[in-house]
């Protein structure tokens, strides 16, 4: 398209319009397997501005793909015309009205976080759907959205109260519930809305019409029904015949953005859920069992039905942040029930458990049904909605691919129908994965394909079409609550019949007669089995790297790995840290999802030898902290700080180390150095005009203080420690890291102190760790430096001594990077199985009984818990809330603060400044800063403690000083 028009349309907007290449690439996928380079992508601020979008793509044919979260299945958000991003802009909760039980809202609001800001009124939003912590609520209203709870509290077509909405030719309208009388007024008008209306009326009022929609649909008793268009759903009205008020809201629910562009949504909302809840996990040997179960089950008021296969089970033992969450699995079940009650009292609840365990045992298809409460059900609830993610996690290029994953039958039907689908499987020589909504008559089945492979093209097509006429066998939809998008809408004349889809496409006309709105979903769709994410039958490009990639069969593979279901889009609202940089600019390009998408795509599609050294690759990478969180919370294991790593390496080999990037990643060096005279060196740093030099030439932000360095011998100290005190809980090493040893020497006198009153015989080991060469890039430095380490910690593990270490990002590193820096692996995975940071150690040692309250202070004091990114990901944080709480009359929390901002050198790069202290500011300061003065706040990273420092003035403590304070 011509440059100049996109041009003139960006002087048009109050919001953004991007056509760069990093901009079309982030959002040329979505959760699906298709791939679609967009024109532009635009990021609308006012309503104005998606009019402008209209008759822009109105008068150029250009379609336009409206999108929230993106975490489409069927490829609903990816096309060759102009992608509309509201997630940015429409996000404000409008109103609400309590008495009616309903709120209106913009599309861009996150469905939890809606159900926060409800929680107060005793009311929420029903359909919750796995990604229900990013989703937003546009985008289920697009997609019919269903989720866990549907067989309870419904879908959202059945919660959508009214839409205001932008027809095609740029007009607004409003479509809620109509009398006879009002709907024939709305014929009455002489505008686009008008005459669908008359439309609508003119086709349904045709009684062949009518027979022809019953006859052929999906059975009516099927509540997850999204194939094509619900013009079913628009005849249960007076209009027609029928009894209640015509609403147009139940034709646009499911109609995934192909008829109008919705800027605001009226849902009706539900009482809370009973206080009281339980959760059964039946457990069964076989497949045909479990779905036995299902209808009997059924019979009871469950809030939840939910399935896990073995596969999906089996995925989670793989998963650092689901393996706790797997506690309830007993035993190695071929397929387990999720069955969830609730009540208003005890008794009830205790009446509706055993009513349910009853059924259970008169049918013995199970052999274990743990009841789970509290916490516990949260737990289980949150493996099953990993589920999606995890698939992603499969080493290699065979995936558990989204095509079939949406069938809805009837639940009388579920058993006989899962028989002859696995029927068709073993006919294709294919295995399958079954989980999620038992309890809805859905199950998301999908085949195990390789879709960079022709023969694997041929059978995805093949398994789909055998599956789409199994469905229809059983009157089923072969959309229950992803949608048609791209993958299903060509099986739509098959599903309802062609009369029907010929219905279809003319309504379709009358709401966009120039086909603007997502073309290719639903009608006139795209082919299901072109625009893959991968070229088919295409040799992959062979890219060396430093680090080993060989877990992921090589670093494309490791970015490959991101499915785009996007749980790294959720907010700072949400638990957990993942991606910090994101909860601050709400880009895409700043998402672990958003930086994986992007390099696969710079490595696949160039022909530059060194793929990495592209501009686009720095970009997105640029506001990465390297805090980790992906590579626990991600269901996929996306670690993008190693991704990171090595592009930074990579980049800096073809275009030089900067000297900013060698002093950091030589601040130990320097720190060295400026230890030899440390008054000198700290009077410097601290000097407004010194320091303010320093930090212009190393571009430091003048805002950040600057550490001081020291001086110390601390083989000289423990030297000087009492002997006489008998030391018989053992030995122990402490590692003194580069931070300890120059910036934070009174943290490594404190933990000898601890270490040897407790009873332990300290020997020190002094090493740099390589942090700040590997997060700066410098990565022959840090293998270097890695094998060093490795070989002089193996004279320890020989004689059966633990490493402990005071700073996590330190110590920790012999856990993770220095298993892909060092070859052999034997001797680096001694090291990280015997290495630990301190609290992990004190904790092991509370358990073993060695270490009592009795030898701490009966005073009474509160602490609040900031944990290191670092231990977050790679440890827990409960370590250091069990170290601290052995203190018998310390109150101690943990703080809900996600990642600090620091990150190391991240927050002192003047460029980095603002976004550093914009995410401390999210969770971190605030709770900080609304703690009483007397509170003590505990951080064990030396960034963190920094941070807190610079964003609160208040002074953190790690805990290990917490703890010599509280030795007697």
């Amino acid at each position: 398209m011509n440059t100049e028009l996109l041009n003139s349309l960006e002087q048009n907007l109050e919001g953004d319009l991007f056509v760069d290449k990093l901009s079309t690439t982030l959002y040329a996928t979505d959760a699906s397997v298709y791939r679609k380079i967009p024109l532009a992508v635009a990021l609308p601020e006012t309503t104005e501005d998606i009019k402008t979008l209209i008759r822009f793509a109105s008068e150029n044919n250009i379609g336009l793909i409206p999108r929230t979260a993106g975490t489409s299945l069927a490829g609903q958000c990816v096309g060759d015309g102009i992608v509309v991003d509201v997630s940015k802009h429409f996000t404000k909760i409008i109103s609400v009205d309590k008495d009616k039980r309903q709120v209106t809202v913009q599309p861009g609001v996150i469905r939890d976080e809606l159900n926060l800001f409800l929680e107060p009124y005793g009311l929420f939003f029903g359909p919750n759907t796995s990604t229900s912590n990013r989703c937003m609520i546009g985008g289920m209203v697009g997609n019919n959205s269903s989720g866990t709870t549907s067989i309870q509290y419904g879908i959202t077509r059945e919660k959508t109260v009214s839409l205001k909405a932008i027809l095609a030719d740029g007009s607004e309208a409003n479509f809620g519930n109509l009398t006879t009388e009002e709907f024939h007024e709305k014929r009455q008008l002489d505008t686009l809305e008008g005459k669908i209306y008359n439309s609508i009326f003119d086709e349904l009022s045709i009684k062949e019409t009518q027979q022809e929609i019953i006859t052929q649909f999906p059975k009516p008793s099927i509540h997850r029904r999204n194939t094509g268009y619900a013009v079913d759903e628009l005849l249960h009205n007076s209009v027609f015949g029928n009894e209640g008020s015509f609403n147009m809201c139940k034709l646009l629910s499911g109609s995934e953005g192909t008829l109008a562009f919705t800027t605001e949504i009226t849902l009706s909302l539900d009482p809370i859920p009973p206080k009281y809840a339980a959760m059964v996990v039946t457990h069964y040997t076989s497949l045909e069992d479990c779905l036995a179960d299902v209808v009997p089950v059924m019979e009871h008021q469950l809030h939840l039905c939910e399935m896990m296969d073995k596969v999906i089970l089996d995925c989670t033992k793989n998963n650092r942040a689901q393996l706790a969450n797997r506690f309830f699995v007993e035993g190695d079940p071929a397929a387990l029930l999720m069955l969830e009650l609730k009540a208003e009292t005890k008794a009830d609840l205790n009446y509706l458990i055993d009513s349910l365990l009853k059924t259970i045992k008169k049918s013995g298809l199970s052999y274990a049904n743990p009841i789970l409460f509290g916490d516990d059900i949260k737990k289980a609830v949150e493996l099953r909605k990993a589920g999606l993610g995890l698939l992603g996690n499969m080493v290699g290029d065979k995936k558990a691919v989204a095509c079939i994953e949406d069938t809805a039958v009837a639940i009388e039907d579920l058993k006989e129908f899962i028989g002859e689908f696995s029927t068709i499987m073993k006919g294709h020589n294919q295995s399958a994965v079954y989980y999620a909504h038992a309890g809805a008559g859905e199950l998301h089945l999908r085949p195990i394909l390789n879709l960079k492979k022709g023969e694997d093209v041929k059978l995805f097509r093949a398994i789909t079409t055998d599956v789409a006429k199994l469905t229809k066998k059983y009157n089923g939809s072969f959309s229950g609550e992803h949608g048609d998008g791209i993958v299903r809408a060509e099986f739509i004349p098959l599903m309802i019949g062609e009369k029907n889809y010929q219905l279809l496409r003319r309504i379709k006309s009358y709401f966009d007669p120039k086909g603007i709105f997502n073309p290719g979903k639903i009608v006139d769709s795209y082919p299901m089995d072109e625009s893959f994410r991968y070229k088919v039958d295409r040799k992959e490009p062979e890219i060396e790297t430093l680090l080993d990639f060989s877990e992921s069969e090589g670093i494309l593979k490791a970015a490959e790995k991101c499915n785009g279901s996007g749980d790294c889009r959720k907010t700072e609202k949400a638990s957990g840290a993942m991606c910090p940089s994101y909860h601050v600019t709400r880009n895409e390009k700043d998402t672990t999802r958003g930086r994986a998408n992007t390099l696969r795509e710079m490595l696949t599609n160039t022909d530059q030898a060194n793929k990495f050294n592209q501009k686009e690759l720095k970009e997105v990478f640029d506001l990465c902290l390297s805090c980790k969180a992906c590579s626990s919370e991600c269901p996929s294991n996306v670690d993008v700080a190693t991704l990171k790593a090595e592009f930074s390496y990579q980049y800096q080999e073809a275009n030089g180390y900067s000297f900013r990037n060698k002093l950091f990643a030589y601040n130990t060096k320097y720190n060295a150095l400026g230890s030899k005279i440390p008054k000198v060196t700290n009077f410097m740093f601290n000097s407004s005009l010194f320091g303010g030099i320093i930090k212009n030439i190393s571009g430091v932000a003048p805002e950040r203080s600057l550490p001081n360095v020291y001086k110390f011998n601390f083989d000289k100290y423990l030297g000087q420690i009492d002997t006489s005190v008998k030391k018989s809980l053992g030995s122990v090493v402490l590692y003194i890291d580069e931070f300890t040893k120059y910036l934070d020497v009174n943290l490594g006198i404190d933990a000898i102190q601890v270490l040897t009153k407790l009873g332990y015989n300290v020997e020190l080991f002094y090493a740099e760790s390589g942090r700040t060469f590997i997060s700066k890039g410098f990565l022959k430095e840090a293998k270097e430096l890695a094998l060093k380490n490795v070989v002089r910690l193996k004279e320890y593990t020989d004689k059966g001594l633990v490493i402990v270490g005071l700073e996590p990002s330190a110590i920790l590193t012999f856990r993770d990077e220095y298993k892909k820096l060092v070859s052999d692996k034997d001797l680096v995975n001694t090291v990280a199985k015997n290495s630990f940071i301190i609290e992990e150690f004190l904790a092991s040692e509370i358990e073993k009984g060695k270490i009592s309250k009795n030898q701490f202070t009966k005073e009474a004091k509160t602490v609040k818990i900031h944990s290191h990114c670092h231990q977050k990901s790679l440890s827990n944080q409960k370590v250091t809330f069990d170290v601290l709480n052995i203190i018998e009359n310390y109150k101690v929390s943990i703080i809900s603060s996600g990642c600090c901002g620091m990150a190391g050198s991240f927050g002192y790069e003047k460029e980095h400044y603002s976004t550093s202290m914009a995410v401390g500011n999210l969770k971190l300061f605030p709770a900080v800063n609304n703690s009483d003065k007397d509170v003590i706040i505990s951080a064990n990273g030396t960034s963190c403690r920094h941070q807190i420092y610079d964003g609160t003035k208040r002074k953190a403590l790690h805990p290990i000083t917490i703890i010599k304070e509280a030795l007697v």
